[in-house]
């Protein structure tokens, strides 16, 4: 039996004791995608990113394994969150406006010692001391370079809208500025390549995009570790004592992990491997996380109608945004319908071997989003569900 056939087998006897819509992780694939991540990271530790993973107890499994260290957060309530319960190392990804949670920050020492804040501009420290509310804890405070690839003398830029912040220069003049205002200490830099990390390149039937995608990305990695590693130098002129150079994802754990100015990698779609994850020469991971939706009409000759499925993932609207029938293999949407709100018909031969209440399983696009549809994963070792845990949403926390 091939692979996917024989995990359908698996998926469907584990969960033939629950109705779907479920969605569940198998632990050989997690467990198979977290040693890749340490490989290809080559000795330097992989911070996990929780946004990829929304549950806790996912997060404790891969920071129970060597080669990780640390998490890398999306907010600034989820931070604490996550260091109330017991985190150490948290690394918030993105500035924050949230005062009431700044002033729980500069409140608790036991928060501020485990929470790295992000900066990339002089008001927003401005804007951290006006929420103290009195706390007086030190901040631990990051800076984000802008990683995006200029061309055409800059009127071509490649790469997410981020931080300001691009030059030596400006990096160490910001690093000047924490290290004099009094309640701040720089501890890290971080830059993510997301048109590196994030974009494949390796695209099912479109080989010219594909090689145009791979000569941005050698072009870009060249230009962004000989200035990654100009502002590392003149940020520790200014910082010496520098804990952290975070940088990558997924998608170029590799190559940034080459670089001598990087002293760790952030990574988590790698851990699920959802569907945007599949169109990489650098890696192949396994699909760990999936959901199953429940048979529920047979409208006619090959086609029949699921409960629900419509979960698009962000980012600019399109296909790839959408789930994927995965098995039973060779489903696929209406070109009317497309995946729906609360039905979606899938065409194809297999669905006449599919009957009322069996399921059939999906991949979602984006990793951790699958998190803020469900509030339980199942877990699977084999053909048996061996855990039931709860996502963000099933502790009751939605954060964006």
């Amino acid at each position: 039996m091939t692979a996917r056939p024989a995990d359908r087998t698996r998926y469907d006897r584990a969960t033939a004791h629950l109705d779907a819509p479920i969605a569940i992780v198998d632990l050989d694939a997690f467990d198979a995608n977290a040693d890749d991540l340490v490989r290809r990271a080559a000795g330097k530790p992989v911070r996990v990113a929780s946004k990829s993973v929304r549950c806790r107890a996912l997060l404790e499994r891969a920071l129970a394994r060597p080669g990780f260290a640390g998490i890398m957060s999306y907010t600034l309530a989820e931070s604490l969150w996550l260091a109330r319960a017991g985190f150490d190392d948290v690394l918030l990804a993105y500035p924050s406006a949230d005062r009431a949670a700044f002033a729980g920050l500069a409140a608790d020492p036991k928060l501020a010692g485990a929470v790295t804040v992000m900066v990339d501009d002089q008001t927003q420290l401005e804007l951290i001391d006006a929420s103290r509310a009195g706390g007086q804890e030190e901040i631990r405070v990051c800076l984000e370079l802008d990683t995006s690839l200029r061309m055409l003398g800059g009127r071509l830029r490649i790469g997410a809208l981020r931080s300001p912040l691009r030059s030596p220069a400006q990096l160490a003049e910001l690093a000047r500025s924490v290290a004099r205002r009094p309640g701040f200490r720089l501890v890290g830099l971080m830059a993510y390549e997301g048109h590196v990390a994030g974009v494949g390149d390796a695209l099912a039937g479109r080989p010219l995009r594909s090689r145009a995608i791979r000569l941005m990305q050698s072009a870009a990695r060249k230009e962004l570790a000989v200035r990654r590693a100009e502002v590392v130098r003149a940020v520790r002129a200014v910082v010496p004592d520098l804990e952290f150079v975070n940088g990558g994802g997924t998608g170029s754990v590799q190559h940034t992990a080459a670089e001598a100015a990087v002293t760790e990698i952030a990574a988590g779609s790698g851990l699920y491997v959802p569907r945007l994850f599949d169109n990489y020469t650098s890696f192949t991971g396994r699909p760990a996380a999936l959901f199953a939706q429940p048979v529920v009409r047979r409208p006619g000759v090959g086609v029949v109608t699921v409960l629900g499925g419509g979960y698009p993932a962000s980012g600019a609207a399109g296909a790839d945004r959408s789930p994927v029938p995965y098995l039973p293999e060779g489903l696929r949407y209406d070109a009317q319908e497309g995946a729906g709100e609360v039905q979606t018909p899938l065409l194809g031969s297999p669905a006449d071997d599919l009957l009322i209440g069996d399921k059939v399983w999906f991949r979602h696009a984006k990793a951790g989003e699958l998190c803020e549809r469900f509030d339980t994963l199942r877990l699977i070792e084999g053909d048996r569900v061996t855990a039931s845990v709860p996502t963000y949403r099933g502790e009751g926390q939605t954060f964006l």
